[in-house]
């Protein structure tokens, strides 16, 4: 969800009518209409788009602007828990980070200006992060804010680690080719930022499965949970990169790849 004009798939020209990418949601009546409407469409999760346009201040800090107000953020946010549904927020600067953190969502996506301030709130407030490491460096030869945004968040990173964020793991997959960038890489990453091997591995198993509220099917070798399995021939808590040559899937009990 984004307010109008404020998502950058779109058009100046009134005359063509292109996808939005989202759903536009103005106010405060409509921004619970719209958390109905996704529901009764069989949505499991609401995310809306905290934040846009990042800048760098003075004093190093990663700034945006902020897209929606408090009191529609908050209904949005409010009427996915009614409704017993979680909130993820894509937010990049510490405006929008704040302000998510204000509405009261679930997980930050991204959260490339996280301060030490803003990560005391979400130990706080109990919010998870979710980095997507993967796809702020498959975007940095764009060049503009992208190098900085990037070497910033390693920072952040490290601090979150250290703070005991919940981190878990993600790739915001569909923004880089994932046909030809593995997705497991992301583990890669986390270790190089400042995680265990084994961190890293339940960021995308039991931490990712709390995340989603489905510590009963997920993220666990246990009686009773879904036989959703990977199997690789060295050991990943030596060289994580393991985790990116699956030799075995299962999904379900039922194996998928076998080599």
């Amino acid at each position: 969800m984004a307010p109008t004009g404020m998502y950058p798939i779109g058009t100046p020209n009134w005359e063509i009518d292109l996808p939005h990418g989202v759903q536009t949601v103005d106010g405060v009546e409509n921004g619970r209409l719209a958390v109905r409407e996704q529901v009764q469409h069989g949505a499991d999760w609401i995310k809306y788009y905290s934040d846009r346009r990042y800048y760098f201040t003075p004093d190093s800090t990663l700034r945006s602007w902020v897209n929606f107000t408090d009191d529609e953020a908050r209904a949005i946010v409010d009427e996915a828990h009614r409704l017993g549904r979680k909130v993820a927020a894509h937010a990049i600067g510490s405006d929008g980070i704040a302000a998510a953190l204000r509405a009261g969502v679930n997980s930050i996506e991204h959260g490339d200006g996280l301060t030490d301030s803003l990560m005391d709130v979400m130990v706080r407030t109990n919010v998870y992060w979710v980095p997507t490491v993967t796809v702020g460096v498959h975007v940095v030869p764009r060049g503009g804010p992208w190098p900085a945004l990037v070497a910033l968040e390693r920072r952040a990173f490290a601090r979150a680690v250290k703070k005991g964020i919940k981190i878990a793991l993600g790739t915001d997959v569909g923004g880089f080719p994932w046909t030809e960038l593995n997705q497991a890489k992301e583990f890669e990453y986390y270790v190089q930022y400042g995680m265990t091997p084994m961190q890293a591995i339940q960021s995308g198993t039991s931490v990712a499965a709390a995340l989603l509220g489905q510590e009963q099917n997920l993220g666990a070798v246990a009686p009773g949970l879904y036989a959703d399995l990977v199997a690789v021939a060295g050991d990943p808590l030596r060289d994580i990169t393991e985790l990116q040559r699956v030799k075995f899937v299962m999904k379900g009990g039922s194996v998928y790849l076998s080599q």
